[in-house]
């Protein structure tokens, strides 16, 4: 089993996770949207707009976002079929397979908007082997995506890798979650 260690200072009453809220600092708010491929089948468009409602979207995002990352404005999460999550990965990270996750967002330059692309059929296969429910899959996903969107880089090499698997985890137990990167 993989541990991880996390070093986060937290500042609570009681000292507890439970006692945790997002950021009160003042910042734009952030305009959330989700869209839906048209070629989605049908019983996959109904998981999916059952998951990613307004409320678990804002619930997800706004725990994941660093109180300091004021110049992100806008997310857009797209849930996609395997033909367009391949054609994108393809296009853009020169990989021909659908993964589950796409981010798209120049976090360097403090770019105002990210979009997370979601691979509805590779999200369910994954859920499926797993052996976890699609909504603790998506929540996940998306709070991945929301730290790529700031400029977390697990692919950068083992530091960074723990970095942002550590941060993961404790995002994902403070929303009511296990731990995606413990077996189960």
């Amino acid at each position: 089993m993989k541990k991880l260690h996390v070093n986060l200072k937290i500042k609570s009453k009681k000292n507890k996770v439970d006692n945790l809220k997002p950021s009160p600092l003042t910042r734009t708010p952030l305009d959330l949207s989700v869209q839906f491929s048209s070629s989605l089948k049908p019983k996959t468009l109904g998981l999916f707009k059952a998951i990613f409602t307004k409320k678990n979207i804002n619930k997800w995002i706004a725990w994941t976002l660093n109180p300091h990352a004021t110049y992100l404005t806008e997310v857009t999460i797209r849930v996609v079929d395997q033909v367009e999550g391949q054609a994108l990965n393809q296009q853009f990270r020169g990989r021909a397979y659908a993964t589950n996750i796409l981010t798209f967002n120049t976090s360097e330059h403090f770019n105002p908007q990210a979009d997370l692309l979601i691979c509805a059929p590779v999200v369910e296969a994954e859920a499926k082997d797993m052996g976890i429910s699609l909504l603790e899959h998506c929540a996940h996903l998306t709070v991945h995506g929301a730290l790529h969107a700031q400029g977390y880089d697990h692919e950068a090499g083992p530091k960074e890798a723990l970095e942002m698997e550590s941060l993961e985890s404790f995002l994902m137990l403070s929303l009511g979650f296990r731990d995606p990167y413990l077996e189960h």
